[in-house]
């Protein structure tokens, strides 16, 4: 797929949004992605999806794993197009955490799958883990990398869309001091 044909996606499935949010880093923007705008339409979701898987194919990629909750969609999706295992984290008195019976073997490749990245710490926090239990990290796929390239992981990424997005820290927030309504829909409320 051609980058048009990827944001062409995004914007038909009404997951770009205008207006001025809280984001789950705690910044403010005005743009948001609403991802489950997109992962709740399939006709949308699949080919994206589709397409994240394809990037990893020959990588031998034994298990992916992504943070709950966009990446519960996501690592199952890519693991189903890569015909292996998908798990994912959840948060356990704050920090990610393997639950469920889930496990990642020594040694076992792992593409970490995340939906939205602005600052890339949770991301960190699913490289960690994966670490812990001595998986071998080989990449990480985004759907949307919306720091415009500024989160660094230090391993091959791929990212389906990249985007340069204004945000503003909550205490010099143009947005604010002009009186514009914050929707926290962006928020997960999850501590950093």
């Amino acid at each position: 797929m051609t980058a048009d044909e990827i944001k062409d996606l995004f914007m038909r499935s009404g997951a770009l949004m205008e207006g001025h949010f809280k984001l789950t880093s705690g910044l403010h923007s005005p743009q948001y992605v609403n991802k489950f705008n997109l992962l709740s339409k399939p006709e949308y979701a699949a080919p994206l999806l589709e397409e994240m898987a394809s990037r990893w194919r020959d990588k031998e990629v034994e298990i992916v794993v992504g943070p709950a909750v966009g990446g519960i969609i996501l690592s199952y999706e890519i693991a189903r197009h890569l015909n292996i295992s998908g798990i994912f984290l959840e948060r356990e008195k704050g920090a990610m955490t393997l639950s469920r019976g889930f496990e990642i073997k020594p040694n076992q490749r792992v593409l970490v799958v995340e939906d939205v990245v602005t600052t890339g710490a949770s991301v960190k926090e699913v490289c960690d883990v994966v670490s812990k239990a001595g998986g071998d990290l080989i990449g990480i796929s985004l759907m949307v990398d919306r720091s415009g390239g500024e989160a660094s992981f230090d391993i091959e990424t791929d990212s389906l869309l990249t985007l340069d997005l204004e945000t503003y820290d909550p205490n010099d927030c143009p947005l604010c001091d002009n009186g514009t309504s914050l929707s926290t829909l962006g928020s997960t409320g999850k501590k950093l």
